[in-house]
């Protein structure tokens, strides 16, 4: 049972209007935040290395040797699912881990990854 048009009406009248203007900024923001995560986030896979870099102002980046790397795990919530994306952490000998959160098909690169390290461990 949904609130019926009369206490919508009501609801409305109760709230004041700055307090949504704020709150419509605050969501704004956090919007832009992750659209801007997106935008500069960056991950790489060559035959050798994956490489990563995120950030616009304030650049972080990290190569890890593929031979390296120990595991490489995907959590996708469930607008993840429904919108292709992922957060995508690498684990690396030595404790190194690393998360780059908002990748895009995160479970097709943690296959290109997989791929990738067996040809290396084949050709050695």
């Amino acid at each position: 049972m949904g609130l019926s048009s009369s206490a919508l009406l009501w609801i409305a009248t109760k709230i004041h209007p700055i307090a949504v203007f704020l709150v419509g900024l605050f969501v704004l923001f956090i919007f832009l935040q992750l659209f801007l995560l997106m935008l500069t986030t960056k991950f790489a896979l060559t035959n050798l290395r994956i490489i990563a870099k995120r950030g616009l102002i304030q650049q972080h980046s990290i190569e890890i040797l593929l031979k390296k790397v120990e595991s490489i795990s995907v959590v996708q919530p469930f607008d993840g699912l429904l919108l292709g994306y992922g957060t995508v952490t690498v684990v690396g000998s030595g404790g190194t881990i690393e998360s780059f959160k908002l990748i895009s098909r995160p479970n097709e690169l943690r296959k290109m990854v997989n791929n990738q390290i067996a040809k290396i461990d084949q050709s050695d």
